[in-house]
Formats: structure tokens, sequence, C-alpha cells
């Protein structure tokens, strides 16, 4: 007779991170709650990097929630672009990893959206980005492809 494989029990550094992760994401709901006029047609302008002059900056959980989601969309690096556009952009405009985009996203720094958000509109928000970067051990935001790539690494 076969025995049953029982599911092996999450560690304590496991559980951290999944509630860590949670955060992250709790932040990202309480910013879509928020009644700041914005005027996103999703024209891609703000994902080209090298045409804002402007590259997201991600802490370390942003970072392991980006890099997460990209694992789960199957692919295990990310693409190599000599375009200046954002690594997470596919050739059709939409964002690979859109439900679980970075902050610096979501706030829409460009000028086709509105321009960003006042920092004193999200300033709350960006503080508890913060502190999940200080239980991470992380080193504060980071450009997106580096910050991606360096998760990416560590979940290796």
């Amino acid at each position: 007779m076969k025995s049953k494989k029982h599911p092996r029990m999450p560690n304590k550094t496991e559980i951290l991170r999944r509630e860590i992760l949670e955060e992250v994401r709790a932040v990202y709901r309480e910013l879509e709650t928020r009644p700041i006029e914005r005027a996103c047609e999703r024209r891609t302008e703000c994902c080209h990097f090298k045409l804002t002059g402007r590259t997201p900056q991600l802490t370390r959980g942003e970072a392991l929630l980006a890099a997460r989601a990209l694992r789960a969309s199957g692919r295990k690096t990310m693409a190599e672009r000599n375009d200046g556009a954002c690594p997470m952009l596919r050739e059709n405009g939409a964002c690979l990893i859109y439900q679980d985009r970075p902050f610096g996203c979501r706030t829409h720094f460009c000028a086709a959206a509105g321009g960003p958000y006042a920092r004193a509109e999200v300033l709350d928000l960006i503080r508890r980005l913060e502190a999940v970067d200080r239980l991470l051990d992380g080193s504060g935001p980071r450009a997106l492809p580096v910050a991606l790539r360096e998760e990416l690494r560590a979940l290796d």
C-alpha cells in the first residue's frame, strides 16, 4: 500500500513572506479605492522609460511580488528590451504582470495619464511599502529592471 503524502507545512520564513506580500497587495487595493482623477487609456507611454526619462522604483516587497507574478506567467527571466521599454511590456502593449504591477506603474507618472500623483496623496501608502522593505532587509527602492532581476535570482 502506498503511503499518502502529507503536504509540507510552511516554515516561519514562508509564512512571514506570504504576510508581507499580502501587505503589498493591500497597499495596491487601498490605492484603487482613492478617488484620484486619472485618464489612463493604456497607451503605454509610461511603459517606455526611455521616452519618459523615468523608471519605476520598486521596494523589495514590490519586486518580490512582481518576480513571482513573472514566474506565474511561465517565464523565468525578463525580456531584454533594447528600445527602452519596460521588460514587462508585451508586444501587444499589455503588461505581463498587470495585476501585480508596481506602485509606480499604478500611480501613472506619465503625462498622458495626468502626470504623477501628488506625493501627499499617497505618502501613507509609500510609508507602508517602505516598512515592508525594512522587514525584508531591503535597501530602499531600486529601478524596476534591477530590482526584478535581483528577486528573480533570489527565487532560483
